[in-house]
């Protein structure tokens, strides 16, 4: 490391209060003694090494680490310092945390200045005050909520696991126990959260966290909203939540939306959670919003032959087109995927909720203004699947967002701010799209059979 570097982070480590002065004597000294045991240049010994050693020696995260060598200083909101970073959301950056007296470690929602608008803010409050009422296990639990100058958080519990998402993604299409097991516990937490009178609005694989052994959290209430207080609602009529998994009376009416909404987003995500893929892939979102409204999707087993026709069933009464005809509670949601919970769901302990893109800094009272595009987003009857070709390309899965899925921006400058079913179609074309889903390769592998 440049001599340069290591001056640098050692003036930023111990401006940050992270590390003291005593304690890279300490360091630095010990690098000395094993340089000498070693024959090395003490000097080129220490450069090379001793960042390793602070964050071996648990003195710094490792994303600590990275931003100190950029010169940045601010790893604290309030009682909570900044240990890592976990990803975007629709409204904001999600960092862990440690709460410097008790040492529980959190997830941290920050509202980034280059959002605080407003408009913004109170969007920011109402997620703060909706997440405040709510307690079920799986439902991500509010701890506390503030602001550290202009930048306002929500802390949260940290769910050490994944996201159903990444979970797809790095392990193929799930088992119907493992997905059964995710979705009827994501269920659970919503039927909660709909007999209190709020409408998640944005359900879909990224919003549902899944720990090591299996359980499953609903996140991010950002886009949230009461059902019978529309009227205090900043985005009340406009179309909000995610293109791959919107209801449509999200798009057609959605001044009049229910907590159906919800369950039709869910089996939008449980498709996805046994296929890989979402149920209409490719195009843009306003190509999804109409795909939503008036086409099927394609029949899960074209993707995953292993699903049986009861199981395929409930995804089709998730995902009916009128309300009216869909399954009326997540409730009942849950006991129809009671069957299939056969096996406890665990997650592979290396997989890892980190982001793999570079890493913001913490936000400062002094970033630069700028625009982000969000996954999740406000706008201004046939066979219940189709049997045709798959648009989009063979490997489409949800459309990448920042939620989880597009580049993190670089460190911010510190500059001032200026619809009726007809199952027999499946049976005609079934020996061929089992065939045709075995040639192509769509299988679990060898995640079928293994707990999860």
């Amino acid at each position: 490391m440049a001599n340069t570097v290591l001056t640098l982070f050692r003036r930023s480590a111990i401006a940050s209060g992270l590390i003291t002065k005593e304690q890279f004597d300490r360091a630095e000294a010990a690098l000395r003694q094993e340089a000498e045991l070693a024959g090395d240049d003490p000097k080129n010994f220490l450069n090379a090494n001793l960042i390793t050693y602070l964050t071996d020696q648990k003195m710094i995260s490792e994303y600590q680490a990275k931003q100190l060598a950029k010169g940045m200083t601010k790893f604290t909101l309030g009682p909570y310092v900044i240990t890592d970073w976990i990803g975007e959301g629709g409204m904001g950056q999600v960092f862990k945390a440690v709460h410097e007296v008790m040492g529980r470690e959190s997830a941290v929602k920050v509202l980034p200045l280059t959002k605080s608008t407003p408009y913004a803010i109170e969007n920011f409050k109402r997620e703060i005050r909706t997440q405040a009422q709510l307690n079920h296990p799986n439902l991500v639990a509010a701890y506390d909520a503030g602001h550290d100058g202009n930048v306002h958080y929500l802390v949260t519990e940290f769910i050490p696991g994944t996201d159903l998402r990444r979970l797809v993604r790095s392990h193929g299409p799930l088992s119907m126990a493992q997905a059964a097991s995710i979705i009827a516990q994501a269920s659970r937490g919503l039927e909660h959260a709909h007999q209190r009178g709020l409408i998640h609005r944005d359900v879909k694989p990224g919003n549902i966290l899944v720990t090591w052994d299996g359980i499953a959290k609903v996140s991010d209430l950002g886009l949230s909203g009461f059902i019978h207080q529309s009227e205090d609602d900043p985005r009340a009529g406009k179309i909000v939540g995610t293109a791959d998994y919107l209801s449509p009376e999200q798009i057609h009416s959605p001044t009049e939306i229910t907590a159906v909404a919800d369950i039709y987003s869910l089996g939008c995500t449980l498709y996805y959670a046994v296929t890989g893929k979402v149920p209409f892939p490719g195009g843009k979102t306003r190509d999804k919003a109409q795909k939503h409204l008036h086409e099927q999707p394609l029949h899960p087993r074209k993707f995953n032959p292993d699903l049986s026709e009861e199981f395929v069933e409930t995804i089709a009464d998730m995902m009916e087109k009128s309300p009216e005809k869909r399954i009326p509670t997540a409730d009942e949601v849950a006991n129809r995927l009671e069957p299939w919970l056969t096996t406890p769901t665990t997650v592979p302990s290396y997989q890892t909720i980190n982001s793999p893109w570079s890493l913001p800094p913490m936000p400062l009272e002094k970033e630069r203004l700028h625009d982000t595009a969000e996954g999740s987003q406000e706008w201004n009857d046939n066979s219940r699947y189709s049997s045709g070709s798959e648009s989009g390309g063979g490997a489409a899965q949800d459309t990448p967002t920042n939620d989880l899925g597009s580049t993190i921006p670089p460190p911010l400058l510190l500059a001032p701010t200026p619809a009726q079913s007809q199952w027999p179609l499946w049976i005609g074309a079934g020996l061929v799209l089992v065939a045709i889903a075995l040639a192509t390769g769509i299988l679990i592998g060898y995640f079928l059979g293994r707990t999860v």
